[in-house]
């Protein structure tokens, strides 16, 4: 992005601001278990890494049936800048450029880097005991694994004894966030997850809500252990998520945006929101701020969501009137109307 050198240098000097969406780490990067490092396990595991970055960055499982998904599948080395062994792991790491090329050539809609970022509220019960997940616990480690699997932003709460008294299985499976909200504050996260996990027998079950904005969520998992659990979970958040923020080939186009209401601390957010589309600051006026970029507007809907913005009217055209003095003729057909212009899409807080 390129904007006034005027608000850069100002937004240089303001503290650290709430983030909204973040790009997610090693997006790109995939591990995949192996049995052993012979070439025909080798080729399984690159294979199955494509198919996994596939998933995360489309978060449709039916992509992996696209034919030129297949074509790939044959030499999946072309996509990546390189690989090697890391415990009893292949690690592969793809080309982002050529990666997003291929994808899209295939015709695969493809989620970015910028993703919303999510605060888990997890809790593992037993028929002897409830524990709440918190970060730097041993059993955050499944959890953030999956979320590294599945290519979301994940954050975990302290566990501190506040938060264990409000986060119970009753809050966690209640219809509305409202009870999580406040505690939820410090943490400055876009969606709030809440899970009450069960293990009984040796089996682990699920019942998950994800809230993001005015929109929810939900569903039921299940895994052989809490690492597995952990996976069905984070991947039917992706899968949930995906929809609304992927860029379909084709669809994304040249869009004016006008962003109502901006101050210095907000030009800030919304350079780092609109990010991903390549935008041009063009003007500012006041608190009203002109954009060109590159997006689809569902698109770009999604992502200025997270930053709380809503979609305003468009402005009226004014109409234009017969010059002053000059007489028309009812015979005299009307001329044609000019073609009309592709709408500014206005926002606002």
């Amino acid at each position: 992005m390129r904007p006034i050198a005027r608000l850069l240098l100002l937004s240089l000097s303001l503290p650290c601001l709430p983030s909204f969406a973040e790009p997610v780490a090693g997006l790109y990067e995939v591990r995949e278990p192996v049995t052993s490092q012979q070439p025909a396990d080798r080729e399984q595991a690159l294979q199955r890494a494509l198919d996994t970055l596939v998933l995360r960055l489309s978060g449709d499982p039916a992509a992996l049936r696209n034919p030129g998904l297949a074509e790939l599948r044959k030499d999946p080395q072309q996509l990546i800048s390189k690989y090697g062994y890391d415990d009893e792991a292949l690690k592969v790491d793809f080309d982002p450029l050529s990666s997003e090329r291929a994808l899209s050539r295939a015709g695969i809609s493809l989620w970015g880097a910028n993703r919303p970022s999510i605060l888990a509220w997890w809790l593992n019960e037993s028929v002897d005991a409830a524990s709440l997940v918190g970060d730097g616990q041993g059993s955050a480690a499944p959890l953030r694994a999956a979320a590294q699997r599945a290519g979301l932003p994940l954050r975990l709460p302290l566990a501190d004894l506040p938060e264990q008294l409000v986060a119970t299985a009753d809050t966690l499976k209640a219809s509305s966030p409202d009870a999580l909200r406040e505690i939820s504050t410090r943490y400055g996260a876009d969606a709030l997850l809440a899970v009450d996990a069960h293990e009984e027998e040796g089996k682990w079950t699920a019942q998950w809500k994800l809230w993001l904005g005015d929109s929810r969520e939900q569903g039921n998992a299940e895994g052989a252990d809490a690492a597995s659990l952990a996976e069905a979970v984070l991947w039917a958040v992706n899968q949930r998520l995906a929809p609304r923020f992927v860029a379909k080939p084709g669809a994304a186009r040249g869009l004016s945006v006008q962003i109502e209401g901006a101050d210095l601390a907000r030009y800030a957010e919304l350079d780092r929101l609109l990010e991903p589309f390549a935008a041009h600051l063009q003007s500012v006026s006041g608190n009203q701020l002109n954009y060109q970029l590159n997006a689809s507007p569902e698109q770009l809907r999604a992502q200025l969501a997270l930053g709380g913005l809503h979609e305003l009217a468009a402005e009226a055209p004014a109409a234009s009137a017969p010059a002053e003095g000059v007489a028309t003729d009812p015979a005299t057909p009307p001329a044609a109307p000019a073609a009309p212009r592709d709408p500014v899409l206005r926002f606002g807080w």
